[in-house]
């Protein structure tokens, strides 16, 4: 993945969260969330929201990496698809962006606990500016 300049915008929720954005570029990103006790719900399980809040964050930094500037984006839809419970182990989300037009943009996420698949994610997203 190439490393596109892009300026960098503050992100409170997500470092609550934890989430760190490894890589951005070309359309792409790669996020991960270290795992935390706090982020299980009372199933013992991370919590679902932690997962899609990932998904969404993934495809936020990789759109960011593909608009002009000045441009921004904001959600308008996800939707997430859960194959497996997450207990103690760390996530990635793998982003990217399949079509971006003047003012929407979709994106595919794929989250991951080690190398197993354990959601996926679709969503659509404005782009304005």
């Amino acid at each position: 993945m190439t490393e596109m300049p892009t300026f960098e915008l503050e992100h409170p929720y997500a470092d609550l969260l934890g989430f760190v954005v490894e890589s951005k570029g070309d359309g792409k990103s790669r996020c991960t969330l270290p795992f935390s006790e706090k982020l299980l719900n009372p199933n013992k399980v991370v919590h679902g929201g932690a997962i899609y809040s990932l998904a969404d964050t993934g495809m936020g930094a990789a759109l960011m990496s593909a608009v002009n500037e000045g441009e921004f984006c904001a959600t308008i839809e996800i939707k997430i698809t859960y194959f497996h419970a997450v207990g103690s182990e760390n996530l990635r989300c793998e982003t990217e962006v399949l079509k971006k037009g003047r003012r929407v943009a979709m994106m595919e996420s794929e989250i991951y606990s080690g190398d197993k698949l354990v959601a996926k994610a679709t969503g659509s997203f404005a782009v304005f500016g």
